[in-house]
């Protein structure tokens, strides 16, 4: 694309690459007449400034010069910082002389602008290079093979590199090496290039074609390669480009056939090797890669010729080209849009007018509108390939699964005789684990799960733990494992019966029953007792009757209250004479009823320190307790529900604790809150409770969380009958955060296990999960794992589920996982941990072995139910089957995959009775068993006719193809193909296809009838990317596994 263009007939140079702004020097070239004839030279500078969308460049200075030039260089010597022009531009005359010119006095405006000048040479001096390594040293070359060094620092006296070559020739090009500094190269019009050492002052090789038809316009040294280099040829009978290697030097290592007449010039980028410019008689500007020949990008010229091109040092993708036609353009390889020059064009160009007629009439001009039909392309194209300088050198990004994608854009190592083949980048992708400790804990939590060795794994925290509270934590979950849990959480609590019950057996002790409270203890008065114990016998032996009082005290009412059998009056009189063992003797004898009223007037009069405790035992009221008990007795309240709490009450009465502590100001109290959780079998609020006492943010603190978490409703899945799937809010996500983190680690696996189900916020999980086992190897077990998420995503969140578009990872990707499924449904399974041994019943069944694939997700559930057999008469059924010992089934969020063809069992550990109820848990063998329902008959609706041509035609299809095959694993697919297709029929009987995916099915059979199978396969493909994936997941791999199997056998 064209960015600037300045009408001169001059040679051209860039500002070096350490320049900014970027200007570009102007000669007036040699032997070159412009259409006025005229005989005068100047030298000018112009500024290139991009932001100004004209074509015009800014002229900064000029100065008018007595000489012609055929080379003209901007050198980088004596540059300086800033953005004060600086350099030296070395000009090549017609008479031999080379001329330093100072570009910081021509923009001043100095008269004095010439630093030097030689008259060394003979005849024009047409060709000049600076060196890049020590830019005080210019090359120089003219006729009679003459070749001069020069040190800008002493230009008085210039070197020669050796002898000149015989026969004496002209010189016009000369280069010196982009890798060795002591290395240059010149070349002459008779097709001989001859390259010098410096070191040595004498030629080291000489590079000539053979047929002697190339004569040299042009020579470049490769930007990376120091002994490759390309010669140009202007003859019109080989317009060619030769790439030579000085290793080989016997002929050409490639040459470049793109101009159909002569090359006048070429350049070769510094920043990109496979960029060479070249411009020829057949008036075009080519971008070549010289290492494959391929033209790159061509140039939007006119017809005449260039003599001149070269790139900006500064700006790799900007060039400049001189042509004969006495223009200087400016070009950018990186394409564009030309609207608003043409716009800026049309202005330009209505202004000059005054919007008056130009014929007199002084009538305004309409705008003037350019005729769209005859308006060129707008848009520029830029380059085939991206060159270099805009390619990253190396790349890193983060992909799911803790995946670390990196890229290097080496430089090829070249080899020796050897043609440059294209270069291969290379994309690693990397596994980085960040924390180490939380991928080891979380292994170790597996491991036990699958183990089922859940008491040594909490005993093991136990030893590790540091803090006593955290010890108590996971004591307290140790006991749920345990048999007699109630009398072991007394036993954590400081409270044992054994303990107790030598204390007060204790003589002597405060505890000692046998002491009074001020006489001393009888166990030191025994020989008094023993001394009055005869006489005490013969007292009461010497008293046979007594007299019953009727007196009108106390005791004579009480007398005749029991005369009469009036127990409540008499309980009533002792009561109100404060004989308190009396009234309660009395009511006992009186019956229950009466009973309960004394002993809550008993507890009305009587207070101490024990009395309210004493209520609750005889009252059985032990939520008063929990409600009313000073929180730092919250251990003797907590005994106290686990010693007389009824097993229906008990998970209320512990929450109902644990929440007035977690209430509680206290931040000590309120992390003991989690103990009664832990007692209630509350995961939901012990996930409350720690996520408030800890800090949650750090994936230790996440995974402490969860181990408690997976402990104890594993604790709570074998003592009490819930839902193993039913998961709160809270819990989701922090299993959502913790599934995130496994996954970010690699553990793709593991994460799977541990997402919760039948949550809208995980289904980008999910179906990350997904594509990620897809697009790496799977295992077997890996499979069922990332089917089972899938089912996830598909059936629950269903539609919700989008893929980004333009990536394999859409319904195609998922079309394709579901087809190794069905190749593979035979495969034998993952191998488990073996299972604890454990007693199995008398009336146990096996189950009936799996003879069919178990894609049960993809299928309609209505004809699953007709096609599972109802289980025996006698049978009991379970509703919540229990998963294998090798999958982590306590927190994962799937149901275990089902199999419908067997009776449904029940397992040996659900039919063992519980002697010992976990807290909260009835006492006994409490499930259960469902009976099973009749299975109710099912009418289907028909097909409707214009739609009953697809089931005859894939049947048809299914059964030629059953013919043909004598594969048995191809006739079992084929078996269970036309079976699942009951899912596409039934979905026609309901008429829920979207009329695209039926006029596609049409189109399908249509295809089928012809055999024409591959047709049919691009309407699957297009049905499916076109689609929406819910609406044809059940059905569409399947027939796509039924026209490849069609194809393959020809039927």
């Amino acid at each position: 694309m064209k960015l600037k263009e300045v009408d001169r007939t001059a040679m051209q140079a860039w500002s070096p690459a350490g320049q900014h702004p970027i200007y570009l020097a102007t000669g007036t070239s040699a032997q070159q007449l412009d259409a006025t004839f005229s005989t005068s030279a100047s030298l000018e500078i112009f500024e290139l400034d991009l932001a100004d969308p004209s074509l015009d460049m800014k002229s900064c200075a000029t100065f008018s010069s007595s000489h012609r030039y055929h080379k003209l260089i901007w050198g980088p010597h004596s540059m300086t910082a800033g953005e004060r022009v600086s350099g030296v531009l070395i000009a090549g005359g017609e008479n031999g002389n080379v001329i330093l010119y100072d570009p910081a006095k021509i923009i001043a405006g100095d008269t004095e602008v010439i630093i030097a000048q030689k008259d060394k040479h003979t005849g024009p001096v047409r060709a000049l290079d600076v060196n890049m390594f020590q830019t005080n040293l210019v090359a120089s070359g003219a006729n009679e093979s003459e070749i001069y060094i020069w040190d800008l620092n002493n230009f008085a006296t210039p070197m020669t590199p050796g002898v000149k070559t015989q026969p004496l020739e002209d010189i016009s090009c000369i280069a010196w090496n982009r890798q060795v500094q002591h290395i240059l190269a010149s070349a002459s019009p008779s097709g001989r290039a001859t390259v010098w050492d410096l070191r040595k002052n004498e030629p080291i090789i000489k590079v000539s074609d053979h047929n002697n038809r190339m004569h040299c316009s042009g020579l470049a040294w490769h930007p990376d390669v120091a002994t490759q280099m390309v010669l140009a040829s202007e003859d019109d009978r080989l317009p060619v480009i030769q790439m030579w290697d000085l290793r080989f030097a016997s002929s050409p290592l490639r040459v470049l056939e793109s101009h159909t007449r002569g090359i006048l010039a070429i350049a070769w980028s510094m920043a990109d090797s496979e960029l060479l410019l070249s411009c020829g008689k057949d008036a075009k500007i080519l971008c070549s890669n010289p290492n494959t020949g391929e033209v790159l990008y061509e140039l939007p010229t006119n017809t005449q010729w260039c003599f001149d091109i070269q790139w900006c040092p500064r700006n790799p993708a900007v060039l400049s080209a001189a042509s004969f036609d006495g223009r200087i353009s400016v070009y950018s390889i990186m394409g564009g849009s030309t609207d608003g020059l043409r716009q800026k064009q049309v202005d330009q160009l209505s202004s000059s007018f005054g919007n008056l007629d130009p014929f007199g009439t002084g009538q305004p001009l309409p705008p003037l509108q350019l005729p769209q039909q005859t308006a060129p392309q707008s848009v520029v194209l830029p380059l085939k390939k991206p060159p270099k300088w805009i390619r990253r050198p190396v790349g890193a990004s983060f992909s799911f699964g803790g995946k670390l994608v990196t890229f290097e854009n080496a430089k090829p190592q070249q080899q020796p005789g050897i043609e440059q083949q294209q270069q291969r980048h290379h994309v690693y992708v990397s596994q980085v684990v960040t924390e180490k400790e939380f991928l080891a804990r979380s292994n170790q939590l597996q491991e036990a799960v699958q183990s089922e060795g859940f008491i040594s794994y909490c005993q093991k925290k136990i030893d590790m733990a540091q803090a006593d509270f955290e010890k108590n934590v996971w004591a307290f979950l140790k006991v749920n494992f345990e048999e007699d849990s109630r009398a072991k959480y007394l036993e954590l609590l400081g409270y044992r019966k054994d303990d107790l019950r030598n204390k007060v057996n204790v003589p002597g002790s405060w505890a000692c029953v046998k002491c009074f409270a001020a006489g001393g203890c009888i166990c030191q008065l025994q020989s008094m007792v023993k001394d009055n114990k005869q006489e005490t016998e013969d007292v009461g032996s010497a008293k046979k009757t007594f007299n019953i009082s009727v007196s009108g005290d106390v005791d004579g009412l009480i007398t005749q209250a029991l005369l009469t059998g009036n127990f409540e009056s008499a309980v009533d009189l002792c009561l109100h004479d404060n004989r308190m063992a009396d009234a309660i003797i009395l009511a006992i004898a009186g019956g229950q009823e009466l009973l309960s009223r004394t002993q809550e007037k008993y507890f009305v009069k009587m207070q101490s320190k024990i009395t309210r405790l004493i209520t609750a035992v005889v009252t059985k009221n032990w939520k008063e307790i929990v409600q009313s008990c000073d929180l730092q007795n919250w251990r003797e309240a907590l005994a106290a529900v686990l010693t007389y709490a009824r097993p229906d009450e008990f998970a209320a009465l512990c929450d109902l604790l644990g929440n007035r502590l977690e209430s509680e100001g206290d931040s000590l109290l309120q992390t003991q809150a989690c103990l009664c959780y832990i007692c209630a079998g509350n995961v939901e609020k012990l996930v409350a409770c720690w996520t408030k006492a800890q800090d949650g943010n750090s994936p230790l603190s996440l995974q402490d969380l969860i181990e408690k978490v997976v402990i104890l409703r594993k604790a709570v899945q074998l003592t009490q009958a819930v839902d193993p799937n039913a998961v709160g809010a809270l819990l989701a996500e922090k299993m959502s955060q913790y599934a995130n983190l496994l996954a970010a680690q690699g553990s793709i696996a593991a994460a799977l296990t541990f997402l919760p189900a039948s949550t809208n916020q995980v289904c980008g999980l999910w179906a990350s999960c997904f594509f990620a086992f897809f697009h790496f190897p799977l295992s077997h077990q890996l499979v069922l794992i990332g089917r089972l998420a899938w089912e996830r995503c598909s059936l629950e969140v269903g539609s919700r589920c989008r893929f980004p578009s333009g990536s394999k990872a859409g319904p195609e990707a998922a079309f394709l996982l579901q087809e190794r499924w069905i190749n593979g449904w035979n495969d034998p399974p993952a191998l488990n941990r073996a299972a604890k041994k454990k007693k199995v019943p008398d009336n146990f069944m096996p189950p009936v072995p799996i003879t069919s694939p178990i894609m049960t997700p993809l299928a309609d559930p209505q004809s699953q139910m007709q096609q599972a057999p109802a289980p025996p008469a006698g049978a009991p059924s379970f509703q919540a089957p229990q998963l294998p010992a090798g999958q982590l089934a306590l927190q994962g969020p799937y149901p275990p995959t089902p199999q419908p063809l067997g009776p449904c069992i029940v397992p040996p550990a659900a039919s063992k009775p519980s002697t010992e109820g976990a807290p909260g848990a009835p006492i006994g063998n409490t499930i259960q068993h469902v009976q099973a329902l009749p299975t109710e008959k099912i009418t289907k609706k028909p097909i409707p006719e214009e739609h009953l041509i697809l089931k005859t035609t894939f049947e048809a299809l299914i059964q030629r193809c059953l013919l043909s095959a004598s594969d048995p694993q191809t006739k079992r697919k084929l078996d269970d193909a036309n079976k699942r297709l009951e899912c596409l029929y039934d979905k026609l009987r309901e008429q829920t296809l979207s009329p695209t995916i039926i006029s596609g099915l049409h189109n399908m059979v249509k295809s089928i009838e012809t055999r024409n199978y591959v047709e049919g396969l691009n309407i699957h493909t297009h049905i499916v990317s076109t689609s929406n994936f819910s609406e044809t997941s059940a059905f569409m791999p399947v027939l796509k596994v039924v026209l490849t199997q069609a194809n393959k056998l020809g039927v």
